[in-house]
């Protein structure tokens, strides 16, 4: 045999048997992250040929240890493709004070993630960034000066256009199929890709432009790893997006930045932490927030005064939400924000209105939701139909609510999400009223073959 004298054939074997995976089903996953490096697999019949003979132990796969890596989403050591690493300790969540600090603080996050730092995936989130954070953004100056270069080589618009290019990408696959489908190779991306352009030299112009687009992917990993239910994790990739986004400074998105920072408070059972972040948001881009931005910050606000139960503060932030909504001007939106249109407004006011107990209104909201929405947000529509299952529940209608249930499960068939899996528990712990119901039973035992129902 040739190859590296730590590999164990069997480990890579175990993982494709774990999974259900046939041989051309990994050789597809193989090729899908292949195109997304610009690389070409040899024909099916010779990737078989090479599958077999690194699972039987007689090569050693070494041009292809980073896309099984990437396409079983798992370490190289655990498929037994390298020695153990030594567990790095998890970075703290800190707000560097400059921007080369920055820099060094959101490789080392990369870096620590992709190693599989000890206890970095299972850390809790630190209760005092949520203050600490948002006030080192609100009392920071416009106009941070950029980093300065440490290499040689030039950053191009070009270059910033390719990774906008691959974030969306990203984006588009979060949307889609959740936070645990392609989380760890868009940190392989940006650790790979994107770490060196941040040390290059620049014009103010496109160094801007970087550093923006950068703290877009930053964000992304944030809410990836917050759906994967890497609450610590996901917490020190918002510190770092904010980071980011003063060094670019782009108020718009740092404020978007500690809108789902309230957003994971709020998942969180943070809800005063939560409500403060958002009016963190809310004030900290008066002078450059869009009416779509504002309205979406307060709306944010409400979900966690909703979950304190305070009525008379959350209509008041909805009120202010909807007030400014109808003053939103697409055009003028950055492109982050677009997804919030009428039908997400819907979905805020549905949630609040259920965790409010006035499930008549959450279940008008949550059914207007679902009818303004495309298909495009796969996850957003799981949410807002179990929102609704939930309302449809506690105003007495099991076998409505059963069946809305029943759809989110159809819908969320691909999703690979924390999250979903939550709201799914939530649901099942409110079932518990219905025990002696038909219909609940006859859900109950047609749910069991769904994925995500087996995960609550």
């Amino acid at each position: 045999m040739t190859g590296s004298p730590t590999y164990r054939p069997e480990l890579l074997r175990a993982e494709r048997t774990r999974r259900g995976w046939t041989q051309p089903k990994l050789i597809y996953a193989l090729r899908q992250v292949a195109a997304l490096e610009g690389r070409v697999l040899p024909p099916d019949a010779t990737m078989k040929r090479y599958v077999a003979r690194w699972e039987n132990g007689h090569a050693y796969p070494a041009e292809y240890v980073s896309l099984l890596v990437q396409a079983y989403d798992t370490p190289a050591d655990a498929l037994g493709l390298a020695d153990p690493a030594t567990p790095e300790a998890a970075p703290p969540v800190d707000y560097p004070g400059t921007a080369d600090e920055s820099i060094d603080a959101i490789a080392s996050l990369w870096r620590a993630d992709l190693a599989s730092a000890q206890g970095l995936l299972a850390a809790e989130p630190d209760l005092s960034a949520w203050h600490s954070a948002p006030l080192a953004w609100l009392v920071s100056a416009d106009g941070t000066p950029l980093p300065g270069a440490r290499v040689r080589s030039q950053v191009g618009m070009a270059d910033v256009e390719a990774v906008r290019a691959t974030v969306d990408m990203f984006v588009d696959m979060d949307n889609r199929f959740g936070g645990g489908h392609g989380r760890r190779s868009l940190i392989q991306y940006l650790d790979s890709d994107v770490r060196d352009l941040l040390a290059a030299r620049s014009t103010e112009q496109v160094g801007r432009a970087l550093f923006s687009t950068v703290a877009e992917g930053t964000l992304l990993a944030a809410w990836m790893s917050y759906d994967s239910g890497h609450h610590g994790l996901a917490q020190r990739y918002f510190v770092q997006a904010l980071r980011l986004a003063q060094t670019a400074d782009d108020r718009r998105l740092a404020g978007s930045v500690l809108s789902a920072m309230s957003h994971q408070a709020t998942f969180l059972g943070r809800y005063a932490e939560a409500a403060n972040l958002a009016r963190a948001a809310v004030l900290g881009t008066q002078r450059h927030g869009t009416a779509t931005m504002t309205a979406q910050f307060h709306a944010m606000e409400a979900r966690a005064l909703a979950r304190l139960n305070d009525q008379a503060g959350c209509s008041r932030a909805l009120a202010e939400a909807t007030s400014i909504f109808e003053r939103h001007n697409p055009r003028e939106d950055p492109e982050f924000i677009s997804y919030f249109d009428q039908a997400e407004l819907s979905a805020e006011f549905g949630h609040c209105f259920r965790d409010l107990e006035l499930p008549g209104q959450a279940t008008t909201y949550a059914e207007e939701c679902l009818g303004g929405t495309d298909g495009s947000y796969v996850r957003s529509d799981f949410f807002a139909t179990m929102v609704l299952a939930d309302a449809l529940l506690d105003h007495g209608e099991p076998e409505l609510a059963c069946r809305a249930a029943m759809q989110a499960l159809t819908l969320g068939r691909q999703l690979k999400s924390a999250r979903c899996a939550a709201y799914l528990g939530e649901f099942r712990t409110r079932l518990d009223r219905f025990a002696g119901n038909a219909t609940v039973a006859d859900f109950i035992e047609n749910a069991r073959t769904h994925r995500l129902w087996q995960t609550t």
